[in-house]
């Protein structure tokens, strides 16, 4: 039997091991997909500690239900080399994504397409093994997504990265004032955030960032403003120059001062959607929140529909690709410590 080469959690908040095992025979509808491309994510960080930061020393625990070795990556491009009984023939040997976000098929949410709320999911990467190896094992043949004549690294970051930030600036499209957006974090999501704000919102994009290399980058991708943070008098300087801050914000940091810093630029009666996973707690005043008429909504990766839709969009050449770095599957360790020490802009996708 063919043997599958493995990227492994072994031990939480320890890095990767090679694992290898018996490639899986698919049954029923699922599908078994020879893995070209995987992309690094910043969730994967998180499911390797075992926590979430909640802020305040507090931690979520993210072990429940896992079982070790683990194989994280949920960024998925690759071939058809198997299909079960019941799936499509003519998919072996097709060039496809994969979308990860897969829920149980039975529930409230899935029944109305939003597999990714539901709470007994089965996601890619994230509680079943995911795309730091060969080959993946995929549920059912509807999770295969027709990419070509896209590049196999923008196929595969358009399944999360992608998905999260079209989904997220998908949440301001029917706002009623359109002025201004402001992008806060140009990490991978942030970035392809960047890339379709271009395509989906007619105004002027202004971002925010910490890193000089990462406002640099963003403002020779399509930015046209690009602010630091942690700039003296900041805010003030922001809502004079923007006549009193941004209709649509979207935070792909997440954190407590990225929060604090996207609620201080938001307009009176504007939105911001938060979409990033860094962690902390975030507290504002009831008075402030009242008297800004702000809107505040929590976004983490969209549907199957949605994904659809953005890879439409993407193969009709309507999206500009992203920074992207292309490395071996076996340094996936290295490139997580990177991401780690905030070494990395735009995205690692990794190669067998």
């Amino acid at each position: 039997m063919a043997r599958m080469v493995r990227q492994s959690l072994v031990k939480f908040d320890a890095p990767l091991c090679e694992t290898i095992i018996d490639t899986p025979k698919p049954q029923g509808r699922e599908v078994l997909v020879r893995i070209e491309r995987c992309g690094l994510c910043h969730s994967d960080l998180h499911i390797q500690d075992g926590y979430a930061d909640l802020g305040g020393g507090k931690r979520l625990d993210t072990t429940r239900g896992m079982t070790l070795p683990f194989t994280l990556g949920h960024e998925i491009a690759g071939v058809v080399d198997e299909v079960g009984p019941d799936a499509p023939k003519e998919l072996i040997g097709k060039k496809q994504a994969v979308f990860p976000w897969i829920g149980c098929g039975q529930c409230r949410d899935c029944a109305s397409g939003d597999e990714n709320l539901c709470v007994k999911q089965r996601f890619l990467g994230v509680s079943i093994d995911g795309g730091f190896a060969t080959h993946v094992l995929v549920p059912d043949a509807k999770y295969l997504l027709d990419y070509d004549p896209l590049p196999v690294n923008q196929a595969a970051t358009l399944m999360c990265s992608g998905v999260t930030a079209y989904g997220a600036l998908k949440r301001l499209v029917d706002r009623p004032r359109q002025r201004n957006l402001l992008l806060i974090g140009l990490g991978g999501v942030g970035m392809m955030g960047l890339s379709f704000a271009q395509a989906m919102f007619k105004q002027n994009i202004t971002v925010a960032d910490l890193s000089p290399a990462a406002r640099e980058t963003a403002l020779k991708n399509g930015a046209a403003v690009a602010y630091d943070p942690a700039e003296p008098e900041i805010v003030r300087r922001i809502l004079k120059e923007t006549e009193g801050g941004f209709d649509g914000v979207v935070d792909f940091a997440g954190n407590e001062k990225s929060m604090a810093f996207a609620v201080a630029t938001v307009a009176r009666g504007g939105k911001v959607v938060v979409s990033g996973l860094m962690g902390g707690n975030f507290s504002l005043p009831m008075v402030q929140w009242v008297y800004k008429r702000m809107t505040v909504e929590g976004f983490m990766v969209g549907t199957l529909a949605e994904a659809k839709e953005l890879m439409a969009l993407a193969r009709a050449g309507k999206i500009k690709p992203t920074p992207m770095k292309e490395e071996p599957m076996a340094d996936v360790q290295k490139w997580i410590d990177e991401l780690r020490a905030g070494k990395v802009v735009g995205r690692i996708v990794l190669k067998n």
